[in-house]
């Protein structure tokens, strides 16, 4: 197996926890973003980043789209931390296409995608993201209203968690991702 590098960004929690469990199941060094230098981007043979998703955009994603030229040939592997279940193609398609508008098409050929499911408590959200999630809510009820056929499982975990405190993250969800890593 190479010697990689865990990164990630993490505004609540989830995405620290997944990077944490990751390094400690490859025996890897783990960074916040902010605490990790890129011109040590060379020192290691794969970069695996996690990035919280909000509002369809992946948090601190620009670190590996500025350093492109740093990352050229190695493996990244990416993965991300939000509500929606990965499982629904529709999720995995979103990110994907966010994807494309963040990272040079050079980079994003060589980037492996592992959405996974994060958690989210309402109490702890900041008054920006809590009134995001409001008007999403909002929106997704006046859909459901207007045409009730419409309501998809995305809508329905939204209607369904709104103002509680949920909890998605498992270390199970990984196995995929530290599978690949160890073929490498």
């Amino acid at each position: 197996m190479i010697q990689p590098v865990v990164i990630y960004d993490s505004k609540y929690g989830s995405t620290k926890r997944y990077a944490q469990w990751i390094a400690e199941a490859l025996s890897c060094p783990v960074f916040a973003r902010e605490k990790f230098n890129p011109k040590d981007f060379p020192h290691y043979q794969a970069v695996i980043y996690g990035g919280g998703l909000y509002a369809g955009n992946i948090r601190g994603i620009r670190l590996l789209s500025k350093n492109a030229r740093l990352l050229q040939g190695k493996p990244v592997i990416l993965f991300t931390c939000g509500l929606s279940d990965p499982e629904n193609e529709g999720t995995s398609s979103a990110i994907r296409q966010s994807l494309s508008r963040s990272l040079p098409p050079a980079l994003l050929s060589q980037t492996r995608l592992f959405p996974l499911r994060g958690s989210i408590d309402y109490a702890r959200l900041t008054p920006l993201h809590r009134a995001m999630m409001a008007a999403f809510h909002k929106m997704v009820k006046n859909n459901v209203k207007k045409s009730p056929a419409s309501l998809t499982e995305e809508d329905r975990g939204i209607l369904e968690t709104y103002g509680k405190s949920v909890d998605f993250v498992s270390r199970e969800s990984l196995k995929p991702l530290l599978s690949y890593c160890a073929a490498l």
